[in-house]
């Protein structure tokens, strides 16, 4: 007789297609709802699961939506080192204009910013994605310098700020789709104030 560790059966165990399927509710609830008036009970009943199934995962809707929103955030910012500044940069502005526009993102982004001011867990966590998300676009920079594509004594915090600012800015006061022309013209203007 050996002692192998029991594995748990049935509902004890934690399906990849359950979890699966409560992150997208989770984000098509909080999309329609928001966050101050997502509960977990809507969760479950949209992924079609029950409450203890739920909270098996996560134990409050707070460690749900900042778990969820972490892993998509962190994920998204991934960018290829395509051997050049230029195609790198313009990479990752797509990316980021992309998961702007989605259609769950657009409705979430603004109303966890806003949850934010009233929930410090909620901006700890935006922040933390925020600080994962530059360091990304950071590694960026720092190949173009390595290349000298991009002067040493660059300011790596203020280049960080003006590649992320006009994205966002845009996305938030509801300005038009980011075309690929405009992705281009922001990639140019980038690089010539990054050479200053």
């Amino acid at each position: 007789m050996t002692d192998s560790p029991r594995v748990p059966a049935g509902a004890a165990v934690m399906q990849p297609q359950v979890t699966t399927a409560i992150t997208r509710a989770a984000f098509a609830e909080l999309a329609e709802v928001g966050y101050g008036k997502l509960t977990m009970e809507g969760v479950a009943r949209r992924a079609g699961v029950s409450k203890p199934t739920l909270y098996r995962r996560w134990a409050t809707k707070e460690q749900l939506v900042l778990a969820l929103v972490e892993q998509v955030a962190v994920a998204a910012a991934e960018v290829p080192d395509t051997g050049s500044l230029r195609g790198d940069l313009r990479a990752f502005l797509a990316a980021t204009a992309a998961g702007f526009s989605h259609p769950l993102a657009s409705r979430i982004i603004p109303d966890l910013l806003a949850e934010g001011i009233r929930t410090p867990a909620v901006a700890d966590a935006l922040q933390a994605v925020g600080h994962s998300r530059r360091e990304k676009v950071a590694r960026i920079l720092r190949r173009g310098i390595d290349r000298g594509e991009l002067p040493a004594e660059l300011d790596l915090e203020l280049a960080l700020d003006l590649c992320i600012a006009p994205l966002f800015w845009r996305r938030l006061l509801g300005g038009e789709p980011t075309s690929p022309d405009y992705l281009d013209g922001l990639t140019n203007t980038l690089i010539a104030a990054f050479r200053g």
